[in-house]
């Protein structure tokens, strides 16, 4: 490639031992190495730093690609957080003529990165603002936005659709269950006393025989939406209670009714709350791979009838998110399907907290940038036109625009201060 001393190829090897291998950005060298040296090989070994400003530039590239001008555009919006005062908006796009298939998911693939965002102390009106630059750059207001509903998202999104009523929001449907769980489990005495008791549980039995049967570790955000894997934990110790002799190899049956048979008495209350999780599971799962469009309320109510032996508890909770569904269809046009869930958005949260591993302790830094290489094509052809348009200087420009002095750099100068104050 002009300009590098390193083809497309071998920088396209390099992203995608990042991107797609989740190998970190300073072993890449190493790996090269060990292959080198294995296979009798002399591929040519870059600095991590190299490989580091091209999944930035790729990134840039990816960010700066204009996104073709359609009227059935649909944005999943959301803010990342890290350490720190500053809050990422993150908006995705995905045409309604590109959905992917009903029954399936939509891909990180599918998705057009539209905008990257950092700010402090984000308000309804900055939302709007960026939504508003957002559909000046795209050419027109999307047909759709879904997010979760958050102050200052849900606010901000009301601001845009009073200039653009064509723009229709959507909520997202697993934030939606996460409300309905909380608004039954927060103020629940035996919920409140059972989360006591997990958290004993954890503190007992982690350094002891029974470390495999440490419950999971407790969610500070988003509580209400991870229920299932303790859940999933308490009918795994209700099984062992009553046929011990499974793990007889590991643990005396008395060792476990010491440590974990208060269990036993939560076994009603876990029965109802795991009926309430997999009405919850049933209908995000069909929103997620179905969408929103006329009628998809009734095929959720058809599929809730089916599930066996319900308490009224959760038959109530199914018949809130059939009419919450409902309401959603009913933003839908004849014949229109749009996505009802954000689920793509926060797995590309949950990867790039991957890609950053311990530099996310900085704040956000430039390498930011990774979150649109994440969505890019990685072929060679692909990697060369985007390092052809998107150059350093434009990284460096974008990071000086966007990030200014981050958090890392203001550890650096503090640090330098007191040094020279000592």
């Amino acid at each position: 490639m002009a300009a590098h001393g390193y083809g497309p190829e071998l920088i396209s090897l390099f992203l995608r031992l990042v991107l797609g291998a989740g190998v970190s950005l300073r072993a890449v060298p190493r790996v090269l190495e060990t292959i080198n040296r294995a296979l009798g090989l002399s591929l040519a070994v870059p600095c991590w730093t190299t490989g580091r400003l091209w999944l930035l530039r790729l990134g840039h590239a990816v960010l700066s690609a204009p996104a073709q001008a359609a009227g059935d555009w649909a944005w999943l919006i959301d803010h990342s957080v890290q350490i720190g005062r500053d809050k990422c908006l993150v908006i995705l796009g995905v045409r309604l003529a590109d959905l992917p298939e009903p029954g399936e998911s939509l891909r990180h693939e599918d998705m057009k990165l539209i905008e990257l965002l950092p700010a402090q102390g984000w308000t309804c009106a900055e939302v709007d603002r960026a939504l508003e630059d957002a559909a000046r750059r795209s050419g027109c207001a999307p047909r759709a936005i879904v997010d979760d509903h958050g102050g200052d998202l849900a606010g901000g999104v009301a601001l845009f659709r009073q200039r653009h009523p064509q723009t229709v929001e959507i909520y997202d449907a697993k934030h939606k269950a996460a409300c309905l769980l909380k608004g039954r489990l927060e103020k629940n005495p035996r919920w409140q006393e059972f989360q006591t008791r997990v958290g004993q549980a954890r503190c007992a039995v982690q350094q002891t025989e029974l470390a495999f049967l440490t419950p999971p570790g407790p969610r500070p955000k988003a509580r209400f939406m991870n229920l299932g894997r303790q859940l999933n934990w308490a009918r795994r110790v209700l099984a062992h209670l009553r046929e011990p002799a499974a793990i007889g190899k590991f643990a005396t049956a008395g060792r476990l009714g010491q440590k974990l048979g208060w269990v036993e008495s939560f076994e009603a209350e876990v029965a109802e709350w795991s009926q309430w999780q997999h009405v919850v599971d049933v209908t995000t799962t069909l929103v997620n791979t179905r969408g929103i469009y006329r009628g998809v309320a009734d095929l959720l109510a058809g599929r809730l009838s089916q599930l066996d032996a319900l308490r009224e508890s959760a038959q109530s909770l199914g018949r809130e998110l059939v009419q919450f569904v409902g309401s959603q269809e009913a933003m839908a046009g004849p014949g229109e399907r749009l996505p009802g869930s954000t689920e793509v958005l926060e797995s590309c949260f949950g990867k790039f907290k991957q890609l950053e591993k311990q530099h996310s302790r900085g704040g956000f830094t430039r390498l930011l940038l990774g979150f649109g290489a994440m969505l890019a094509n990685v072929t060679g052809e692909a990697v060369r036109d985007a390092l052809r348009a998107s150059r350093t200087a434009d990284v460096q420009q974008w990071a000086a625009q966007k990030l200014g002095v981050t958090l890392f750099a203001q550890r650096k100068l503090a640090l330098a201060g007191a040094t020279k104050s000592g």
